[in-house]
């Protein structure tokens, strides 16, 4: 529930989990839902009006809004609301830090087992994301944005780093919804384009510069900027929408 509407809240329907407990799906979608940024940063929820728009009892909802809690995507308040944290400028910048560092790492490791059907079939999610650019579409741009990343990351058959980069795209996914919607203007260079280049070539520093630099310029300087004009700033922000899409 936002306030006195529970219609308000927006948790998007996931595609069906087979087997999934009840739990299991409310965790899911709220997940998505915060993931994604559906849910704004500062909204006040409870869990009977969570209960409510999901068509669940509270009893599935309580055990997912506590995972999400252990994972800093929800804070719990004293007076039993919950809320999506704010985003910080020093929290967002040690976010960003994380996001670089395990992200290149997992690049990295997975260099040695990229085949050309992998990037054949990257080349085809960043030519949908390009659409979904044209379109405006946030939900889909950002699913395919994580779609690109995972499926890179994941070739390696050792990974170990997905849940924690997933961890992170949770905690920023509300804040970096923000950037997305509320300031129009994207970097001129498509990053992806540079990541695909690189694993053409095999190129491991190349690789690794492609994503810290999409990293950075998907959500690093319009995040501050966001963040210094709410915090009283007086920064301009760009009015209208570039090229590529986010991180």
């Amino acid at each position: 529930m936002i306030g006195k509407d529970n219609d308000a809240l927006n948790i998007p329907e996931i595609p069906e989990i087979s087997g999934a407990t009840t739990q299991e799906v409310v965790y899911e979608r709220l997940r998505n839902a915060i993931m994604l940024g559906a849910i704004t940063p500062g909204t006040s929820l409870t869990m009977r009006g969570i209960a409510e728009r999901l068509n669940f009892s509270p009893t599935p909802v309580r055990e997912a809004v506590r995972r999400l809690s252990s994972e800093h995507a929800i804070q719990i308040k004293d007076n039993r609301r919950l809320t999506v944290p704010l985003m910080t400028l020093d929290r967002f910048e040690e976010l960003v830090a994380l996001r670089i560092a395990v992200e290149t790492h997992a690049a990295l490791r997975a260099l040695p087992y990229i085949s050309d059907i992998v990037i054949a079939k990257l080349t085809e999610i960043d030519g949908i994301m390009d659409r979904y650019v044209a379109e405006r579409d946030s939900d889909q741009l950002t699913l395919m944005n994580q779609a690109f990343h995972r499926m890179l990351y994941t070739v390696n058959p050792a990974q170990s780093s997905l849940p924690m980069i997933e961890s992170i795209w949770l905690q920023l996914g509300p804040f970096q919804r923000q950037v997305i919607t509320e300031v129009a203007e994207y970097y001129q260079i498509d990053r992806h384009k540079e990541v695909l280049a690189a694993l053409t070539a095999r190129d491991g520093d190349a690789l690794s510069a492609a994503i810290a630099n999409d990293i950075r310029d998907g959500v690093l300087d319009i995040g501050r900027k966001l963040l210094a004009a709410g915090e009283g700033g007086d920064t301009a922000l760009p009015e209208v929408w570039g090229a590529p899409g986010p991180s």
